[in-house]
């Protein structure tokens, strides 16, 4: 437990001065078996493959998160694991491990080795540049096709925080179920707290359900703050997880029809999937593929997709704000992460400091304050979607030493 120094001065003006102890982020960890089922229940279960998306930098969590340790690689949350270890462990509830694949930049297969001793190289996928999550979905759906042309997909990042895993184990497959016996492209929805202009946003409509899966109106990636709002009021809105599901033949059919040219670049591929010379030839073919989301890529443009409204406790632990949203606080509302920090008339902030720094904070209101041993940041919560242009600046500006 951090301990946290809080100041405040009373009707005397003099300061009065209380301790107390912000705890790491309000995680909740449920533990559970695996369900258990007969034969067509296990043959269901060996049809379905999980790729944890791991090759992001995390900019927005800068400067915690560095180039060459980002954050799905770091212990957040104070738990003893990092975050791609707890969406592991997740995973392995819900299907074989040996059908759960990490794709990732070639940069940290090391790093996610040491973390994940026992995946087996055949379930690393490397990828030879980042291209953003539809080439990350196509070279896997290519993959699977090759290797069962029957199997289920979930595509999940690696750096979400789910508070109730036992939720997640049923919303997960209930989404499998339905997929494997409908030609739909499913996202998981989210309830939105905020007009937060980092998510995509999905609207469905409320009178065509099935099995507790809605049909999607509009899928808007990442909107403006106003149109956010809008978005908020309305009420027939979800926040876009990020995790998607679908069985490998739905997503083939929608690569062909709304990204035919990546398609192509993978169907140059379809030969050696699976064998040892996949990755030389991924290698040679991967720069011929456009860098776009699945979001704008797909999900905007077709007109079978779905969301299974979620309830598990998620959040995009993705942003400083997030964190902030999901840590305990002071009674003046200040989430603080350090040993030696104190607390002078400040409220509302984000505070975390090395362990071993004394940091004092005094005056602010509603601010970030990141103290790292080489970068200190400082910056307003509500511009806190700004920190990914603030590290393109620093790059321009000072180079690659601080990223």
């Amino acid at each position: 437990m951090a301990a946290v120094f809080v100041l405040k001065r009373g009707p005397s003006n003099g300061p009065l001065v209380s301790f107390g102890g912000i705890n790491s982020l309000n995680f909740h960890i449920f533990t559970f078996l695996p369900r258990t089922g007969g034969a067509h229940s296990l043959m269901s279960i060996q049809n379905n493959y999980v790729a944890i998306m791991a090759g992001g930098i995390g900019s927005r969590f800068w400067p915690v998160s560095r180039t060459a340790h980002p954050k799905q690689f770091l212990d957040l949350l104070g738990t003893g694991r990092s975050l791609i270890q707890w969406t592991y462990n997740r995973f392995k509830h819900i299907c074989p491990k040996e059908n759960i694949y990490f794709i990732t930049n070639q940069a940290y297969i090391s790093t996610l080795k040491q973390q994940i001793p026992e995946i087996s190289d055949e379930n690393i996928i490397s990828e030879p540049s980042r291209k953003n999550t539809a080439p990350c979905a196509a070279y896997f759906a290519h993959k699977m096709m090759a290797l069962n042309p029957k199997a289920n997909i979930i595509m999940s990042p690696a750096d979400h925080l789910i508070m109730d895993e036992r939720a997640f184990e049923r919303t997960t497959q209930d989404a499998l179920d339905f997929v494997a016996h409908h030609p739909a492209l499913l996202t998981m929805g989210v309830k939105p707290t905020r007009p937060d202009t980092g998510y995509g946003y999905i609207q469905y409509d409320a009178e065509e359900e099935l099995d507790s899966v809605y049909r999607v109106k509009t899928f808007t990636e990442k909107p403006s703050h106003e149109l956010a709002r809008t978005f908020l009021k309305s009420g027939d809105f979800l926040w876009n997880s990020g995790i998607f599901v679908w069985n490998v033949q739905t997503i083939w059919e929608a690569l062909e029809k709304f990204l035919p040219e990546m398609h192509e670049v993978f169907l140059q591929a379809k030969d050696v999937y699976n064998t040892p010379k996949e990755h030389d030839v991924i290698n040679d073919l991967y720069s011929q593929c456009t860098n776009i989301s699945i979001d704008y890529g797909i999900m905007e443009k077709a007109k079978n997709v779905y969301v299974i409204p979620a309830y598990f406790g998620w959040c995009d632990l993705g942003t400083w704000e997030s964190a902030y949203e999901n840590s305990e606080k002071d009674y003046l509302g200040n989430a603080v992460y350090g040993d030696n920090v104190m607390v002078i008339d400040a409220s509302e902030c984000m505070i975390k400091a090395p362990a071993d720094k004394l940091v004092v904070v005094q005056g602010l209101e509603n601010f970030i304050v990141i103290d790292t041993p080489d970068v200190l940041l400082l910056c307003e919560r509500n511009r806190e979607q700004q920190i990914k242009e603030y590290v393109a600046e620093v790059k321009r500006n000072k180079g690659e030493k601080f990223l």
